[in-house]
């Protein structure tokens, strides 16, 4: 197996997640091109570990560590973006700016808001 083919499907892969975290708005697609990164990465060192014909499998290895992490943070951040849909009632990242508690004395935080409390 040549090493061109799983470099070009990574290179491939990678360049769709970073299109999908720089033209998403939706929290849940930016998760999912991040994912779609990491498994680039993963690819890649598979097919290097195989290429190199490493006795240690050190490529296999650090897949299996890159995949943990990626598992705890698809963990972290689904219940981030649960937190924020449940306090915000938006999932959209140009919508949430702070992560903070805001105050009812503060006032509305933005126009949608502003029409809410005027409608009542």
């Amino acid at each position: 197996m040549h090493l061109a083919y799983p470099a070009v499907l990574a290179v491939l892969l990678f360049s769709v997640g970073v299109y999908g975290v720089l033209a998403r708005r939706n929290v849940v697609l930016v998760l999912m091109s991040v994912e779609l990164m990491l498994n680039a990465v993963n690819l890649n060192l598979v097919a290097f570990d195989v290429w190199l014909r490493d006795t240690l499998h050190a490529g296999q290895a650090l897949t299996l560590f890159t995949i943990t992490v990626a598992a705890a943070e698809i963990g972290l951040g689904l219940a981030i973006v649960l937190l924020v849909y449940r306090t915000r009632r938006t999932a959209a990242v140009d919508l949430v700016t702070a992560l903070g508690d805001r105050h009812e004395a503060d006032g509305p935080a933005d126009a949608a808001e502003e029409k809410e409390q005027a409608a009542a």
